[in-house]
């Protein structure tokens, strides 16, 4: 949906774009607001996103990268006639991979690039329920393509893709190629390459928005639950965070981030905090079995 979707993927926009178009009259027009404490715990969901990326792109080995660049390299040297080069290429590209496996022979993948992107659904549990109510009906109609449409929008997550170099196939791949070049076989040498290119793994990691925030909206409660003497300000403040944090609970329940059974316990277990809380009482280890049953769920 492209108005309640934000996103950093361009290339799909025209998807979501015809998404919009054929939604029904139940779906707003406009992105809905975020809550003030959805905003507020904004900067820290950004972060830990970024670290999850950068965590994969510290595994990035300058030799790997360069395998890969040398594979490419021998492959438009032999589009362009060029055999030597092509050759010499592979050899550079032998070596990378040897070192690597010198240094970990159990090692299976070793990454070569990191793409992170953000889906951020701008839209309440109701609205979602909507779509997803209209979206089967569409199936019921056999309107397939209305359906697969309206559920495409229906994403509220980071997802971390990580490319990486089989390590099991990709280097015996790059050896087998040499001995083609020297019985003149460039044709068949050029497909053997262009396969061992199209081995490359890409493996992803996908971080439920909601979840994420929802962890923090408690963490921020639970400083203010250990608090004694809390003002009327800080208790609403309190209440706040954990209605915000239950809601944010609910629209991962609803987007499929988990079954029904995986969140029951953690309403539960906010339910007995606000009754713990209630009439400015303060206290700590509150939220360590919910933190835990959390953590789970992630």
């Amino acid at each position: 949906m492209k108005n309640l979707l934000s996103k950093t993927l361009l290339p799909l926009l025209p998807v979501l774009f015809l998404a919009a178009n054929s939604m029904a009259s139940s779906v707003p027009e406009t992105a809905q607001k975020k809550s003030a404490e959805s905003k507020a715990v904004q900067t820290q969901v950004e972060q830990a996103s970024s670290a999850r990326a950068q965590n994969q792109r510290s595994k990035i080995t300058e030799e790997a990268v360069a395998a890969i660049a040398q594979t490419e390299t021998a492959l438009k040297a032999l589009d362009e006639g060029k055999t030597d080069e092509a050759i010499k290429a592979l050899e550079i590209a032998t070596g990378k991979l040897e070192l690597i496996l010198a240094r970990d022979p159990n090692l299976a993948l070793v990454p070569v690039d990191v793409n992170m992107i953000t889906y951020d659904l701008y839209a309440d549990v109701d609205t979602v329920k909507a779509v997803i109510k209209e979206a089967q009906d569409a199936l019921d109609h056999g309107k397939i393509q209305e359906a697969r449409s309206l559920l495409t929008s229906l994403a509220s997550e980071v997802v971390i893709s990580t490319t990486s170099i089989p390590l099991a196939t990709y280097p015996a791949a790059i050896k087998a190629v040499s001995p083609m070049l020297d019985k003149g076989q460039t044709e068949k040498a050029k497909t053997a390459l262009r396969a061992a290119l199209d081995t490359l793994v890409v493996t992803s990691e996908v971080v439920p928005l909601p979840l994420l925030r929802s962890q923090y909206m408690l963490t921020a409660a639970e400083k203010l639950a250990e608090k004694p003497n809390r003002t009327d300000e800080e208790n609403q403040q309190l209440n706040n965070l954990l209605k915000a944090a239950k809601g944010e609970l609910k629209l991962a329940q609803v987007l499929g981030y988990g079954k029904g059974k995986d969140f029951a316990p953690l309403y539960q277990q906010i339910k007995s905090i606000k009754d713990k809380a209630a009439g400015g009482k303060s206290g700590k280890g509150w939220f360590d079995e919910l933190k835990k049953k959390l953590a789970d769920l992630f």
